[in-house]
């Protein structure tokens, strides 16, 4: 029961660092839009934080499927092939040259992964109070129930 909640502590913070790093890149491509970065700027703090991002999101959803929890595994996994296909054909950063040019639909994408990522996080958080009020109060047989 112990590692089930140091699963979900994990999660949590891990869940919570994906947040705050998309809600770190919106604020760079809203900031290069009212103009107040350059190009350079905003692309190399963007670019900076997409592969701990893309290494992050991997890893949480090895972690699920190697948990068996496939629900949160399903739910993770259709974001970890996107940025796996984003990598593979080498899309994955952001050009300077092209920034703004593709400002719109990078602010769009952004708030898409945003919104998926805080999703994620508010399930998270759901699993980790019923992991430690169920771990506090050891009856297994409710935790399976969700």
């Amino acid at each position: 029961m112990g590692w089930d909640l140091f699963l979900w502590i994990l999660s949590f913070f891990v869940s919570l660092a994906l947040v705050a790093s998309v809600f770190y890149q919106v604020i760079c491509l809203t900031d290069l839009e009212a103009d107040y970065l350059n190009p350079f700027e905003t692309s190399s703090r963007i670019n900076r934080l997409i592969l701990p991002e893309f290494i992050l999101q991997a890893s949480l959803c090895i972690l699920f499927l190697i948990t068996w929890h496939w629900v949160f595994f399903l739910v993770a996994l259709p974001v970890t092939c996107y940025h796996a296909m984003l990598y593979k054909e080498r899309r994955h950063l952001i050009d300077v040259t092209e920034v703004f040019r593709g400002i719109s639909f990078e602010k769009k994408l952004r708030f898409t992964k945003l919104g998926f990522y805080i999703f994620l996080f508010i399930m998270v958080v759901f699993r980790l109070t019923l992991s430690a009020v169920y771990s506090f109060t050891e009856d297994d047989d409710l935790l399976h129930l969700f």
